[in-house]
């Protein structure tokens, strides 16, 4: 069995790259690991084809610790103070819920495939620009074959069998969130987090920089520093897909939900990492008062650095607002395409170009189009969208108000209880 996203010899090669992009001199590290018979190459699905040889993993495992050692210090950023936005709608959340579940749902068929493949799927089946959730009928054989379905998402999630929400870690985290509110409130602590991944997660639910830190935490290391052992996917989108809920709980208040966010997000990510989830987590806090996504994206700005990668990623995207869809994702592929397909920067641009679309459906569809990670960034979107400008029928209809997740006691939960029970933790029931 060969495990993703945690085998040394497979985080290695993605650890040169991260270092690099934080000023690090790797050169020396690299030489060592190619000289011995390491590739620099990073694999895009989290795992090389052959196991390394004992000698070899051994030699990554000092090697990870070596670029460790060199890292510079990851401050911890400071959330500012700012006005409480007025005139939240609590109706709000339900379409919020429903519209992370929605967009989520969108993407999961095509999460993993490049932009050309899910452009030939599309196009050759008449679906080009998604209207719809996505089906395989009348997609030629050959081009199934040559850009084949999500493995895990094929058999729940395109349109001809959509049966409720099916289980994905976008939704995972959102519930879980929630909970964490539900006991802890904002006093919500990272051991808190900590405690309840390895209390509820299963690992095989986490990926990239979370099933690194969850291996980390099982390794006796602190949570305060379990983003930071040879975890080269720190600044990838995990800490972004599970903040949401922090803003839902605290309309209008993007400061409170930034806090709680961080709390969150520090468990497994830095930098870039963490500013996605702030961003995420203060938009969500907006979206439930503000009536324009657009107005809704750049709230979401104030509680990061202007000047940091993600603030100017928001900006890049919401610039594009008024190009034609090939060439606003031709621009964000060419500003972006050099990053992984799981990073935080490219994604949030992405998110915020949606955000400017002039409905729901355009919306997520620009998300799943634009390629990348697809689920993800359909359901950042769906959520903002839906919070703000409702969720149509034809989208929430098959969702079936239910959710499959494999957190103890919440499969199959109801959507509008989980948004009762936001609301409920917003009124101070915590």
């Amino acid at each position: 069995m060969r495990l993703t996203w945690v085998q040394p010899e497979d985080l290695l090669s993605h650890q040169l790259v991260q270092s690099r992009s934080e000023g690090v001199d790797v050169a020396d590290v690299e030489a060592r690991w190619v000289e011995a018979g390491g590739t620099t190459q990073p694999s895009a699905s989290g795992a090389s084809d052959e196991p390394a040889s004992p000698e070899l993993r051994a030699l990554a495992q000092e090697l990870l610790a070596e670029l460790d050692s060199r890292a510079g210090e990851w401050h911890v950023p400071t959330i500012p103070d700012l006005p409480v936005l007025e005139q939240a709608d609590e109706r709000r959340v339900l379409n919020a819920w429903l519209g992370r579940a929605a967009g989520n749902l969108l993407g999961k068929p095509v999460e993993k495939i490049p932009r050309e493949g899910i452009r030939e799927i599309l196009e050759t089946s008449g679906q080009w620009p998604l209207t719809q959730y996505i089906t395989a009928v009348g997609v030629p054989d050959d081009v199934q074959r040559r850009w084949t379905w999500n493995r895990r998402s094929k058999a729940t999630s395109l349109r001809e069998v959509i049966n409720g929400m099916p289980e994905d870690d976008d939704l995972n985290f959102a519930i879980l969130a929630l909970q964490l509110l539900e006991r802890h409130g904002d006093a919500l602590t990272t051991e808190d987090v900590a405690q309840a991944w390895l209390n509820d997660l299963p690992a095989g639910r986490v990926f990239t920089a979370e099933r690194v830190a969850y291996r980390n935490l099982l390794d006796g290391v602190e949570p305060a520093r379990a983003a930071l052992v040879a975890n080269p996917f720190r600044e990838w989108i995990g800490a972004q897909i599970r903040t949401d809920a922090y803003g839902w709980a605290h309309p209008g208040d993007r400061t409170a939900a930034a806090k709680l966010a961080l709390v969150d997000a520090r468990l497994s990510h830095t930098g870039a990492g963490v500013d996605g989830a702030l961003w995420v987590a203060a938009m969500s806090a907006a979206a439930l008062v503000l009536d324009d996504p657009r107005e809704v994206a750049l709230a979401g700005l104030d509680v990061v650095a202007a000047d940091g990668a993600i603030a100017r990623a928001v900006r890049f995207g919401l610039a594009l607002a008024d190009r034609e869809l090939d060439d606003a994702l031709d621009a964000l592929h060419a500003e972006y395409g050099d990053l992984h397909w799981v990073h935080a920067v490219n994604n949030t641009a992405l998110a915020a170009y949606a955000l400017t679309a002039p409905d729901f459906t355009t919306a997520i569809g620009r998300a799943v189009m634009g390629g990348w990670d697809t689920d993800s960034v359909g359901a950042t979107v769906g959520a903002v969208f839906g919070a703000v400008r409702g969720v149509p029928a034809e989208w929430s209809g098959p969702l079936d108000n239910r959710v499959a997740t494999s957190l103890p006691g919440m499969n199959q939960i109801a959507i509008d209880e989980l948004a009762a029970r936001t609301v409920e933790v917003a009124r101070g029931g915590a």
